[in-house]
């Protein structure tokens, strides 16, 4: 599979102090679904239908959610959001809101890391990243967009965005 990388032009799009509230992480995670179940052993919840998740400002939308909390470490849960698409929203410290959706949204908590797999796009006002996989490392703050055989990454800047950095 041939790999795209996003350009440094790219780069100005997400180049804001902080894709994330600083503060999000820091709050209690609320989670609604039409159902859920709960497997003691490998400490994972499993919601299905409508799942909606809410933690801060992070907003996450999807047919079905699994949290994991390695040896119920908390912390340390991974979430595994799918839908078609499966969408989530953020707001930075600098008042934008990110959103973005894809077939499977992989977030660890810990790690700040996001990884977003199938039809993969992001945006922030009204500039896009597309692409098979994104992937985001918010603690480094490291974007890479990469695309499939049959489809490229697409970036979409635009110019206002552009003129103020």
């Amino acid at each position: 599979m041939k790999l795209s990388h996003i350009s440094l032009l790219a780069g100005l799009l997400l180049s804001t102090p902080s894709w994330a509230l600083s503060t999000d992480t820091e709050q209690p995670i609320h989670i609604n679904s039409n159902s859920q179940s709960f497997d003691m052993q490998s400490n994972q919840v499993t919601f299905l239908g409508k799942v909606t998740l809410k933690q801060g400002s992070i907003e996450i939308f999807a047919d079905k959610l699994v949290v994991t909390r390695p040896q119920g470490k908390e912390g340390r849960e991974t979430l595994e959001a799918y839908g078609k698409p499966a969408r989530f929203s953020q707001l930075t410290d600098d008042g934008k809101t990110l959103k973005g959706e894809s077939n499977k949204l992989h977030y660890e908590l810990e790690k700040e890391f996001l990884k977003m797999e199938g039809n993969a796009q992001l945006t922030q006002d009204d500039s896009v990243i597309k692409g098979n996989v994104i992937t985001y490392n918010m603690q480094t703050q490291r974007l890479i967009a990469d695309g499939d055989k049959n489809e490229r990454v697409t970036t979409i800047l635009q110019p206002s965005q552009l003129n103020n950095k």
